[in-house]
C-alpha cells in the first residue's frame, strides 16, 4: 500500500511563489508516474502537472509558471509555483500512476493513490 503526504502550502501574496512536496512511502517506483492535481471550492479537481521518468506534462492554466520534479532516491516529488495568481487557490492533491505504461495521464481515475491534500490560498 503506498501512502502519500503532501506539505509546503500555505497563504501568499499573488505573484509570490510556493513549493509542495509530496512524500511517498510503501512500494514505489521511479517509473511510476506522479501527478499534481488541485480542486477550488465548489469546482470538480483538475489536473495540474504529472512526471513520469524525465517527462513532464501540465495543464496549459500552469504552463511557465509551474515545474515539478521528483527525487526517487527519497520517493519525492516536488511542485514549484511561481507568479502565483487568486486563481491558484485550491486544495492541492499527489497522486499516484502506478504502472509502468509510457504516456502521462490527466484524467483522475488514471491515479490509484492520493494524498490527503494541502491547502494553497493566494492573496489579490
Amino acid at each position: 500500500q503506498v501512502q502519500l503526504v503532501e506539505s509546503g502550502g500555505g497563504l501568499v501574496q499573488a505573484g509570490g511563489s510556493l513549493s509542495l512536496s509530496c512524500a511517498a512511502s510503501g512500494r514505489t517506483f521511479s517509473s511510476y508516474a506522479m501527478g499534481w492535481f488541485r480542486q477550488a471550492p465548489g469546482k470538480d479537481r483538475e489536473f495540474v502537472a504529472a512526471i513520469r521518468g524525465g517527462n513532464t506534462h501540465y495543464a496549459d492554466s500552469v504552463k511557465g509558471r509551474f515545474t515539478i520534479s521528483r527525487d526517487n532516491a527519497k520517493n519525492t516529488v516536488y511542485l514549484q509555483m511561481n507568479s502565483l495568481k487568486p486563481e491558484d487557490t485550491a486544495v492541492y492533491y499527489c497522486a499516484e500512476d502506478p504502472t509502468s505504461r509510457s504516456s502521462i495521464y490527466t484524467e483522475r481515475y488514471e491515479y490509484d493513490y492520493w494524498g490527503q491534500g494541502t491547502q494553497v490560498t493566494v492573496s489579490s
